[in-house]
């Protein structure tokens, strides 16, 4: 720890921030107080997507305190908006926290700040996606299978093709490393077996976007034209299907996900998404509060690290890298229902019932 460095860095950071917070109205929450006690600053990149405030932020606030009795946690939701993300990571500096786990809403926009972190001795663990800068540790899945497995299933969803079977790729935000590796993974598998016919980038995974560039294919294509959709995630898919059915495509293509939200697993009982990628989130959020506990203690990353993984720096840190899940209408029952992360019960609504039924979702 370096504790010289870090109270010159904190004392310039608190006066510049302190401002900006107000501006943004979005400070990092603390959860208890705490004169000497051990702080790890949590950043969530945006309310948009489920899973970061229904599932990642319970399940690391456990973990971080079944390993460190003296942690408290500082949380902090950017909201999508990079700004607010350096605002609340510049307070949490100027405060003097132990550790930053990161989700970072702009990787690249993120590195000056996470090269701040560094400066004043404050290691910073990215969460998910990979940060640039001079990160310390990172916890995710492996991007690339993510891809592959969704492409893998939508060729399989696609049956017996056709020369010339078209798709549209529904891309997530082109400034999430994770969204890169998903794309390149999926590529891997789809190109020289379908038509990419329009493909777009999603500007912070925006389901709405996903909506109105999905509405601009159908036009551009005709309806009958679009075989299959590879949606990057969950959000994407619902966007991209609902321009479908206002459109009145029948019936629907096959349309991957990721995420394995509420919302994604009802559409495939439904039909109306064929896949999602389950990237089981106790396990990620484990991983993510032992890095982040450990650098915190100033303990070895090593001893927890199962991968090593290159930062946009060329640097090697130690990394946690898990293995994505395929979910589809028959292993729906193997995989979110069997971890605990849905019952039945939620996923069957009434008008689910006879879908449910015939899936043997009972």
């Amino acid at each position: 720890m370096k504790a010289c460095v870090r109270g010159a860095a904190v004392a310039v950071a608190a006066a510049a921030t302190a401002a900006a917070l107000a501006a943004c109205g979005e400070g990092a929450g603390n959860d208890s107080g705490g004169g000497n006690q051990t702080k790890i600053g949590v950043l969530l990149p945006d309310s948009t997507t489920a899973r970061w405030e229904t599932n990642d932020r319970p399940l690391l606030d456990r973990r971080i305190k079944e390993l460190c009795d003296e942690c408290t946690v500082e949380h902090a939701n950017a909201k999508g908006d990079v700004a607010i993300q350096q605002a609340q990571m510049d307070s949490m500096l100027a405060e003097g926290v132990d550790a930053i786990l990161l989700a970072a809403v702009d990787a690249r926009s993120l590195g000056p700040t996470v090269a701040k972190a560094d400066e004043a001795g404050i290691p910073v663990i990215a969460y998910d996606r990979l940060a640039e800068g001079p990160i310390s540790g990172y916890a995710s899945f492996d991007g690339e299978e993510v891809g592959r497995l969704q492409g893998t299933a939508l060729l399989k969803a696609m049956g017996d093709r056709e020369s010339g079977d078209q798709i549209v790729m529904m891309n997530g935000d082109p400034s999430d490393p994770n969204a890169v590796s998903f794309k390149a993974g999926a590529l891997s598998v789809l190109e020289g077996r379908v038509e990419i016919a329009k493909a777009y980038d999603t500007p912070q995974w925006r389901t709405e976007v996903a909506h109105m560039n999905m509405s601009g294919a159908i036009s551009a294509l005709g309806a009958d034209n679009i075989d299959g959709v590879y949606a990057a995630n969950d959000g994407l898919a619902a966007g991209s299907i609902a321009a479908l059915k206002a459109n009145k495509v029948d019936p629907l293509p096959p349309v991957t996900g990721q995420d394995a939200e509420l919302g994604a697993v009802r559409r495939i009982v439904a039909d109306e998404q064929y896949m999602t990628v389950y990237k089981p989130f106790a396990p990620e959020a484990s991983a993510g509060a032992a890095l982040a506990v450990a650098a915190a203690r100033g303990e070895s990353l090593d001893r927890i690290a199962t991968d090593k993984v290159t930062t946009s720096s060329g640097s090697t840190v130690p990394a946690v890298l898990l293995t994505p899940v395929s979910v589809t209408i028959d292993t729906i029952e193997d995989t979110v229902v069997k971890d605990g992360v849905y019952t039945i019960q939620q996923i069957c609504t009434p008008q689910l019932a006879a879908a449910c039924t015939k899936a043997g979702l009972t």
